[in-house]
């Protein structure tokens, strides 16, 4: 409520027309991230002003398209077909957003106005609605067809931000930073998978770990796959130091928080992630962030 107070009050003092308009679309971005994540939430008040707007509204029309396919629509009475109209519609108007610079959805002109000054067009944002695409087709997934969906559903996500990070600096984007953008959001998204075995096999009917049966996973297969995961994160840390000052904490303690996701899904055992989902508690969360803003300042030293 602050937040969205504060902003009006800013805006009807200093701002007109298309500002005032992205202003209110900014801080309804704002609104979505902070009811829907509290991890990645936490991680984007980290971010640099310029840069946290950026990030919240690419995270925003993320949110709002996965909420199409597994979550909101499903939940208001929509079956696949529309569900997949929707999505569509949203893809659609983001793309004239883009184009325009305006949208009459908040999120979406949000998103838009992030795009244009980051760089980002359909060669991220269509792969990204095809996995969402994806979520809606019955059809088991393949190994390959995972790694497809993975590279849409997050590995875009890492190198939409990427360019933000990169928008507001000299720097430019190189093979290394975005393997490990690409690595990151890899990472987040395993992780994820394996946290959500139970609603996304019993509920859904999905299973991200096709080459496994989510109903008997066994602790080796368990550690296998995070074994791969940690993989996923040793590369990405080894592109952390590289990142500009204005988001250099806030990747870490993402980072931090999902390896320590990774340390607790190792102490649970497999039989477990059926019955709950994994989490890292708020105070260790806060701890966290403390080692995390740490190791980034030894890192500009």
């Amino acid at each position: 409520m602050s937040l969205r107070q504060g902003t009006n009050r800013t805006s009807a003092a200093s701002a007109t027309g298309i500002e005032l308009y992205t202003q209110a679309a900014e801080a309804s971005a704002a609104v979505v991230i902070e009811n829907y994540s509290t991890s990645f939430g936490l991680a984007a008040r980290l971010l640099e002003p310029r840069v946290r707007v950026q990030v919240r509204a690419i995270y925003a029309l993320v949110r709002i398209a996965d909420e199409i396919v597994d979550g909101a629509a499903a939940g208001a009475g929509l079956d696949a077909r529309v569900q997949r109209e929707l999505l569509d519609e949203l893809e659609d108007e983001a793309e004239r957003a883009v184009e325009r610079g305006y949208s009459t959805n908040l999120v979406v002109h949000a998103f838009a106005v992030t795009a244009r000054q980051a760089g980002i067009d359909s060669a991220l944002t269509a792969p990204f609605f095809a996995s969402m695409r994806r979520d809606l087709d019955p059809a088991p997934f393949t190994v390959a067809g995972v790694a497809e969906y993975i590279y849409g559903s997050a590995e875009v996500i890492g190198l939409m931000c990427l360019r933000a990070f990169l928008c507001h600096s000299t720097q430019e984007a190189d093979a290394d930073l975005e393997d490990g953008a690409r690595r990151l959001g890899a990472a987040f998204q395993k992780i994820n998978f394996l946290r959500d075995l139970a609603g996304d096999s019993q509920d859904l009917g999905r299973n991200y770990f096709p080459a496994y049966d989510p109903a008997h996973l066994t602790e080796s297969d368990k550690h296998r796959i995070l074994d791969d995961i940690d993989s996923d994160l040793d590369a990405a840390a080894r592109a952390l130091p590289r990142l500009p000052s204005g988001c250099r904490t806030a990747v870490t303690t993402a980072h931090h928080l999902f390896a320590r996701l990774s340390d607790r899904l190792r102490q649970t055992p497999a039989e477990q992630l059926l019955a709950r989902r994994t989490s890292v508690p708020t105070a260790e969360k806060l701890g966290v962030l403390l080692s995390a803003t740490l190791a980034s300042r030894v890192r500009t030293r």
